[in-house]
């Protein structure tokens, strides 16, 4: 397309980079596609996006932060860098230090960026509705709603410190994984400040020997599954920016809770399912979790049903399919190229919208395949679903707990029996 040529990228880069909100977010989550969909010289060019947004003058900081904590927030602070570390698509990161000499992050949004989100998605929506040649299966005003509704939540910085909190009690004493703690008084809903996070960005990883890639690749596996199956409870954010790791303590940060959200056990009761149908190559299975799932309407041609069974035999692949799976290898560009293939056609047929939690969800476990596929990660994806799948449907501990596989404690659920 004329709009995705290289001069094309570079305009829109830069026009998104002075954007904030819903458009910018677009940008940086287009930034994250799978490779094979755009030529390598774009993907550089839009890459730029995950790292870069025009930040606000410091004026503006200012006066969010004099207006969010107060004229005498700097009494609290030995030090605070006025040009920001980092700008994302809600707000920017600047780094300090308080008085106890611990190094903080402090998070700052932008004037007005809540209240933009929503003409921004009816600008969007406008510009679809002109746009001849959509496949009527794609439904993107279903998407881009969901998308409003978590972009709003993740302007309550009130919110995602509590999300921060508990992701934090959630993994506890994890023997891979940090969650920075929350520094509450000079914390408010336009303003979240944090300890700061030690490490480099997870994408200078592909450097890395192959067996810490493999450890890293399993490891953000088994976190993606953990929370969804035993927290119930994702960070849906698959961003580089949001993993740090420290390659002396061998260990991952976890940044930016903003965007998360819970699952009932309903949804990841039936999700389980079909992971494990996929595995199992059960096609009539997958057939009777995707209606209880609401993917299929049940009134679907048996040729989209075929075809709808071909896209999810591909994407468990690496569940069920040789061990280690090598996402970096050609298997992983196998199943992406067959995926690709089948998706006009499953647009063109399908009848209804997939269910709300699915795009969330979807993003996130894209953004992990991906990161293992960038990193060449060798990961043996059954073994760690299949420890998952076990604890999910087995009996509570005494202490009404589940065994959280990885060493990881985890939250109480209530006992069940696979369907």
């Amino acid at each position: 397309s004329p709009l995705l040529s290289e001069a094309s990228a570079e305009r829109l880069v830069a026009a998104l980079s002075r954007a904030r909100g819903a458009a910018l977010k677009l940008g940086q989550l287009l930034s994250m596609a799978d490779p094979a969909l755009l030529p390598p010289q774009l993907q550089r060019i839009l890459e730029r996006l995950q790292h870069h947004a025009e930040p606000m003058p410091g004026w503006q900081s200012f006066a969010v932060l004099d207006e969010e904590l107060g004229p005498g927030w700097r009494d609290q602070l030995q030090e605070f860098q006025e040009f920001p570390v980092a700008a994302a698509s809600l707000g920017q990161v600047h780094r300090a230090r308080l008085r106890s000499g611990a190094d903080v992050a402090i998070k700052i949004q932008y004037p007005g960026v809540a209240l933009s989100i929503g003409s921004d998605i009816e600008n969007l929506l406008t510009l679809l509705s002109l746009s001849p040649g959509l496949p009527k299966g794609l439904f993107p005003a279903h998407s881009l709603r969901a998308l409003q509704r978590e972009l709003e939540l993740e302007c309550d910085y009130e919110r995602e410190a509590a999300s921060a909190n508990r992701f934090r009690s959630l993994l506890g004493s994890d023997p891979f994984f940090r969650v920075p703690a929350v520094v509450a008084p000079l914390s408010s809903r336009r303003v979240l400040c944090t300890e700061w996070g030690r490490g480099e960005a997870l994408e200078r990883g592909k450097s890395l020997p192959q067996e810490r890639r493999d450890q890293i690749c399993s490891q953000l596996l088994r976190l993606c599954l953990l929370e969804l199956f035993q927290f119930r409870f994702m960070q849906t954010d698959p961003n580089w920016a949001n993993f740090l790791y420290d390659p002396q303590s061998h260990t991952v940060t976890l940044l930016d809770f903003g965007a998360t959200r819970e699952f009932e056990r309903e949804f990841t009761d039936h999700y389980i399912e079909v992971i494990q149908a996929a595995a199992e190559r059960d096609e009539e299975k997958i057939l009777r979790k995707s209606r209880d799932l609401k993917f299929l309407t049940g009134f679907e041609s048996q040729a989209l049903q075929s075809l709808h069974v071909q896209a999810v035999l591909l994407l468990g692949e690496p569940f069920g399919g040789p061990q280690p799976w090598d996402f970096g290898a050609l298997g992983g560009q196998r199943t992406a190229r067959g995926v690709r293939g089948l998706l006009p056609q499953i647009l063109r047929g399908r009848l209804g919208p997939p269910p709300e939690p699915s795009y969330a969800l979807h993003r996130k476990l894209g953004g992990v395949f991906l990161a293992c596929a960038r990193l060449g990660g060798r990961v043996h994806c059954r073994d760690i679903f299949q420890e998952i799948y076990e604890s999910y449907w087995g009996p509570q501990n005494p202490l009404g707990d589940p065994k959280i596989p990885g060493g990881a404690p985890g939250a109480g659920r209530g006992e069940g029996e696979p369907p």
